[in-house]
């Protein structure tokens, strides 16, 4: 399509407005504008590609943005929305006119009765420049409007440092990524560093790009309060109802609290098994038992579930070699363990100290084993004051068992 017919043609340039769901509500939380060109066959084509093309000129992308704002906020006043509205800005044109075309219109607005405080500023973090002191005035500025500024982290290795000194109220990440066929655990340390950061500096997070039930799972497990996509609704040429996609949010949030203390039940279970053939295994191991016997003695007492034995001590030194179990069944030993530090695993402390009070041993989430490559848990147990031992559980076997995946 060419740029200059669509600059030619404004008159057909038309505003589609995709649903924001809370997940507290479960009702649209806002809209998010979408622009589209009519073509003379009828068909409606996405304008995204017309805001990515360097070869248009800015004063081009600058013209059809300020249409875009306005015939917006013409009709969100018109129709005197009781939701938020949300429009993209382009962080690129503000070197052209250092944002004045926006906050001349938002003003002109907000004196035909635009309440600011039902605005968001959508703008992409992959715009964000590395010196980005105009960038934080502008939007400090707009907060202090009482508009709320969106960062879409398009790319999941966007900067933080970026995002942390802007503070927006909003971080936007896709859940597109999230195949039907893929296992949800895999990915989670892809958010895991953004949702840590929203929670430090108060932002909410939203999830675009859900068009699956798996997706929303995703985003609800880990700490999506928004949710945007097909799944819940495409965009439209009208406000939707709020209560559009109400019914189908409880009902897969019941779905997903089912399952997870499913999980959770499934964990303890197996928790409590590991636990309970320690207190009858322990006491009949001899304080001069050398750690390659004891980890040999557990491997064949949990043989069954477990695949590979260690102990360290409360510093993550490994003191043992490794009992691994071979292909047919039988436990050797790998000295090549020994003397491995293991402090640098996430959690590592965190669980020695919660081993130490709590008297029990604690069941790791789902994590690829860094030698063969395959999901497995580790379980350890505190079997003295200073020795924690660690017992890997193959894929095999949690696969067979419910609510262990």
């Amino acid at each position: 399509m060419d740029p200059l017919e669509i600059m030619l043609h404004l008159e057909k340039v038309i505003l589609y407005y995709k649903p924001i769901i809370s997940a507290e509500t479960q009702l649209v939380e806002a809209y998010e504008v979408r622009a589209y060109f009519q073509e003379s066959n009828g068909m409606a084509q996405s304008l995204d590609w017309f805001f990515e093309d360097a070869s248009i000129p800015d004063e081009f992308r600058l013209e059809l943005t300020h249409y875009i704002h306005q015939k917006a906020l013409e009709v969100f006043v018109a129709q005197n929305q009781s939701k938020n509205l949300s429009i993209f800005y382009d962080l690129r044109l503000l070197v052209r006119d250092n944002g004045q075309s926006l906050l001349s219109l938002l003003e002109s607005e907000k004196i035909k009765g635009l309440d600011l405080n039902k605005m968001i500023i959508e703008i992409k973090e992959a715009h964000i420049p590395e010196q980005m002191d105009d960038i934080r005035k502008f939007t400090t500025y707009l907060k202090t409007l009482g508009i709320r500024i969106a960062v879409d982290v398009e790319e999941r290795n966007g900067s933080l440092n970026r995002l942390a000194l802007l503070t927006p109220n909003m971080i936007k990440v896709d859940a597109g990524f999230l195949n039907d066929d893929s296992l949800p655990h895999l990915f989670q340390d892809v958010h895991h560093s953004l949702g840590m950061l929203s929670r430090k500096i108060g932002a909410a997070l939203l999830f675009k790009g859900i068009s699956s039930y798996n997706q929303l799972n995703y985003a609800w497990r880990n700490g999506g309060q928004f949710y945007q996509g097909s799944y819940l609704g495409q965009a439209r040429p009208t406000f939707v109802e709020e209560d559009c996609c109400q019914a189908k949010l409880k009902a897969d949030f019941q779905n997903f609290v089912m399952f997870e203390r499913k999980k959770v039940k499934a964990q303890l279970a197996l928790t409590n098994q590991i636990n309970g053939a320690f207190k009858t295994m322990l006491p009949t191991i001899k304080p001069a038992i050398p750690y390659d016997e004891i980890i040999l003695l557990i491997g064949r007492t949990c043989n069954d579930f477990v695949f590979r034995v260690y102990i360290c001590n409360e510093e993550g030194i490994q003191l043992s070699s490794n009992a691994e179990k071979n292909n047919v069944g039988e436990w050797k030993l790998r000295q090549e363990g020994r003397n491995k530090n293991w402090s640098w695993r996430p959690y590592f402390f965190e669980n020695i100290m919660r081993m130490n009070v709590e008297k029990k041993g604690i069941l790791s989430d789902l994590y690829t084993d860094i030698e063969n490559s395959e999901l497995i848990r580790t379980y350890s147990y505190p079997i003295s004051e200073t020795l924690y031992v660690f017992l890997d559980i193959p894929y095999g076997y949690l696969y067979e068992q419910d609510g262990l995946l």
